[in-house]
């Protein structure tokens, strides 16, 4: 019995599992993408490893031709590699291959604001949100291009009109996600439309996200943009478009279903008319068409409602995903 007492008195004494899980600090992960920047890695690295003392500090090389690995590394970074070219596949191995309670992401060129990621990780963690847009602000106007300005103040716009609501920097490369965002999100681009996929993988699944202004600064001398105006604002647009009919199939093949409606009662009135006073069809070729339109029409409307379903269905599986892991500070 007093063995049976000594035992008892140890599991009274013992925290609760919950507790320690509660009060544990959360791991930090900062994962910096990069091509080519030898030039300004060395400082990034140090910036964050200020900013975040206990982070770990991962950069994942994507086949630079320069001295980028050997600086990261003596930098004191963890260096990784990813063969496939394109940023898309480098953050796809960066979410498959680091363990984190917290995911810091930046580019490795120095422009971000490495001083302001210890105040979008606390807001991750303060308000459970799952993910944090560092939203650039820069008083350098050679910092922030005025075609890449432009652009994403279009591309935002589209955003918002396609899908209902956005960021105010969709193109932001600044981000702090939770595990469960990482975990659960199936990264399907190759290149820079990389975050335009993750703004709006968060606006379908209605995660709590925020955003907070950070400044962007200007590359150092000897870096430069990968970015190019047009190439890659073409490669978002399209992005934004096939998301869009992948996502909300009902409003996309609807306005198909819609033009090609009205294209065919276009050409049907005149037709109506000409029959009404006459009894005759004189444009056979005209009518056929208007009736293989409407064929059409009819077509694109039940394939947006039957895609419609394997949406919901996808979208289902993708939330019951995340939910599987617990929420930031928890």
């Amino acid at each position: 019995m007093e063995h049976v007492g000594e035992f008892v008195a140890e599991r009274e004494v013992a925290p609760p599992r919950s507790l320690k899980i509660a009060t544990a600090s959360p791991s930090v992960a900062v994962i910096l993408p990069c091509y080519n920047e030898e030039a300004a890695i060395e400082q990034t690295v140090a910036d964050f490893r200020a900013a975040l003392p206990n982070a770990a500090i991962y950069v994942y090389d994507n086949n630079s031709s320069d001295r980028t690995v050997e600086i990261a590394a003596a930098a004191g970074a963890i260096v990784r590699s990813e063969k496939m070219q394109g940023k898309g596949h480098v953050v796809r191995r960066m979410f498959a291959d680091i363990d984190a309670d917290i995911y810091v992401m930046a580019d490795g060129d120095e422009t971000y604001e490495a001083a302001a990621a210890p105040r979008l990780v606390q807001k991750l963690v303060e308000e459970q949100l799952d993910m944090v847009v560092g939203a650039r602000e820069s008083e350098i106007e050679a910092a922030y291009r005025s075609g890449h300005r432009i652009g994403n103040k279009v591309l935002t716009a589209i955003l918002a009109r396609l899908f209902g609501r956005s960021f105010n920097d969709i193109l932001s490369g600044y981000r702090v996600f939770s595990r469960r965002f990482v975990k659960s999100f199936p990264v399907l681009s190759a290149g820079f439309e990389i975050e335009t996929e993750i703004s709006i993988h968060a606006l379908e699944l209605r995660m709590p996200v925020a955003e907070e202004v950070t400044k962007y600064g200007a590359r150092p001398e000897g870096s430069e943009s990968k970015l190019s105006t047009y190439r890659d604002g073409w490669r978002i647009l399209k992005t934004m478009i096939t998301l869009f009919r992948m996502e909300r199939p009902v409003l996309f093949f609807g306005a198909i279903a819609a033009v090609l409606a009205l294209a065919a009662i276009v050409l049907a009135v005149p037709l109506a008319i000409t029959y009404a006073e006459t009894g005759l069809v004189p444009r056979l070729p005209t009518a056929i068409l208007s009736t293989g339109l409407i064929i059409l029409a009819t077509l694109n409307f039940f394939a947006g409602l039957i895609l419609d379903t394997v949406v919901r269905g996808r979208r289902e599986l993708r939330r019951l995903a995340y939910l599987a892991f617990p929420a930031p500070g928890q």
